[in-house]
């Protein structure tokens, strides 16, 4: 729903002064939070908002942890609830569907999401594989070798080969790259095979995904909203988060300047923010924040939806500019501070007790500040939130399947592609390894072969000589020639000993003294 040109109807402010409150979609890439106890309307306030972008053009993606989102694709229904609310914020109720994108990343409940190994980077696939800092120094000098080298790193096999090379030529490369452990490769390798087992492999291939293609509208020029399920991928959080991590990254690396738009090129909502930061290396966090202070130059909006606004660190909170803060208990310290925390967050309101406001919102109300004009944040309301269009629950998986067959990236990445790579690249550097060794192999023995085949002709030559004179002498009356000394036969019979041996282990000899001997020379 929208509330005039340019801003989002989120909702309406219950105090002395009801007014609409709404998000300006030029201050949309300011990023923004919704937070709130589980069951308390998150996940209707992050529709309502993918419905306001979507229909400014706008296009979303979103993670789909319960598979309620995927509702967005089919019209809403007139329930009284939905109509009284519409009322009470001075609108008509007008069910919707918007256009809609499945994405899986095991390619089971829409179109399947790669990218390579290479895009992964090392640090993000250290922590998906949670590795200490001596496995993680390893694979970088791993990443290092691939890229000095020109060997592609595309799926895990491509990694496997490059660990094996770095074992089998561990010595060499350490005296470059510093101490590359067959302790540490090993356990990169059980890693990589737990991250296998658990159906990683089908996110790291070919196809790769085009960024480009979350970014379409349709024919009505309303943004598609890309929904990622991610039911099955919350069972395996590091890989959840990691796969979110690298599409931000590479957004932040891929997208031009473009300043301050009317409107953002993309919206990109973080659901259980909590992943992202939980456990993660100083290294990774500070990527992360710098990540997320840089990505509105390029236009992109990012919103984390958590149940705790301490579940992000107060580098990232601060940069979240527009707020929708949904009910929180009160039931435990830790929950005192969240409450103490989101309340000190608010510009605040002198017409009421935030933090006691926090625990006393009902389904489906939230406290709201959105930025104004000037970039400063609104003073905090208690509003009730919009009913949104489209169906609030999940598709059947018959709809699902339908909208699908009808996707304009449907046969795009559907099917796996094994392009040339550093596997492949590997494996034709040994076989050819092997085959010039085996050739120079053959060569020194052909060589010292001859030589002793030349040697013993030399010598067995003298004395089949001197058996055809004795026989050329009878009858001839020619001179016959003496019978040989006993000097002549220990010599000749230690030539023809070597011609019969082929000379293999004596040639060997002989030819390294000689080529030893002209060396020296």
């Amino acid at each position: 729903m929208t509330a005039g040109e340019g801003t989002i109807l989120v909702g309406r402010s219950t105090g002395p002064r009801p007014k609409p409150e709404v998000l300006s979609l030029r201050l949309a890439n300011r990023h923004g939070l919704v937070a709130g106890a589980t069951g308390t309307g998150k996940t209707v306030t992050l529709q309502v908002l993918a419905e306001g972008f979507s229909n400014a053009g706008v296009p979303v993606f979103a993670a789909d942890i319960k598979g309620d989102l995927s509702g967005l694709a089919a019209a809403g229904e007139a329930k009284p609830h939905f109509v009284k609310r519409a009322e009470e914020l001075g609108i008509a109720y007008e069910p919707d569907r918007f256009p809609t994108m499945f994405w899986d990343v095991f390619g089971e409940q829409g179109h399947p999401i790669r990218c390579t190994v290479t895009e992964m980077g090392p640090l993000l696939l250290a922590r998906l594989l949670e590795l200490n800092d001596i496995q993680e120094g390893v694979l970088n000098i791993a990443f290092r070798v691939a890229d000095e080298n020109q060997w592609p790193l595309i799926d895990l096999k491509d990694l496997r080969a490059l660990l094996t090379f770095l074992s089998e030529n561990a010595k060499e490369l350490s005296a470059t790259y510093g101490n590359v452990s067959g302790a540490s490769i090993g356990a990169i390798q059980r890693a990589l095979l737990v991250l296998e087992n658990q159906g990683a492999d089908q996110f790291l291939g070919e196809p790769a995904l085009n960024l480009e293609d979350f970014m379409r509208t349709d024919r009505e020029g309303r943004g598609f909203v890309n929904i990622l399920a991610a039911d099955k991928l919350m069972q395996r959080p590091r890989l959840y988060a990691s796969f979110l991590l690298w599409m931000l990254s590479e957004l932040f690396e891929q997208l031009p300047e473009v300043g301050d738009l009317d409107k953002p090129k993309l919206v990109f909502f973080f659901d259980e923010a909590h992943l992202l930061f939980n456990d993660a290396p100083k290294a990774l966090l500070d990527a992360v924040e710098q990540v997320v202070r840089l990505i509105r130059s390029k236009g992109v909006g990012v919103y984390f939806v958590t149940q705790n606004p301490l579940d992000v660190p107060e580098t990232v909170l601060g940069q979240l500019g527009n707020r929708v803060q949904h009910a929180l208990r009160a039931f435990t310290p830790r929950d005192q501070r969240a409450v103490r925390a989101a309340a000190e967050t608010f510009r605040q309101n002198p017409g009421f007790d935030v933090g006691k406001a926090i625990t006393e919102l009902a389904v489906g109300e939230a406290l709201v500040s959105f930025l104004e004009a000037k970039g400063t944040p609104s003073v905090v309301e208690r509003a009730l939130i919009a009913p949104p269009q489209g169906r609030v629950g999940p598709l059947t998986p018959a709809e699902r399947v339908a909208i699908i067959g009808q996707s304009p990236l449907r046969g795009k990445y559907d099917e796996a592609v094994d392009n040339e790579s550093a596997y492949e690249m590997l494996a034709q550097r040994k076989h050819l390894d092997s085959a010039q060794a085996e050739a120079a192999g053959q060569s020194e023995g052909g060589l010292s072969g001859m030589l002793g085949g030349w040697l013993g002709g030399i010598f067995g030559s003298g004395e089949e000589a001197a058996s055809k004179g004795k026989g050329a002498g009878k009858g001839t009356g020619r001179t016959r020639r003496p019978p040989p000394s006993l000097a002549e036969q220990v010599i000749g019979n230690a030539a023809r000993s070597m011609a019969r041996k082929v000379g293999t282990e004596v040639g060997d000899a002989i030819l390294r003294n000689v080529l030893g001997g002209l060396t020296k020379r």
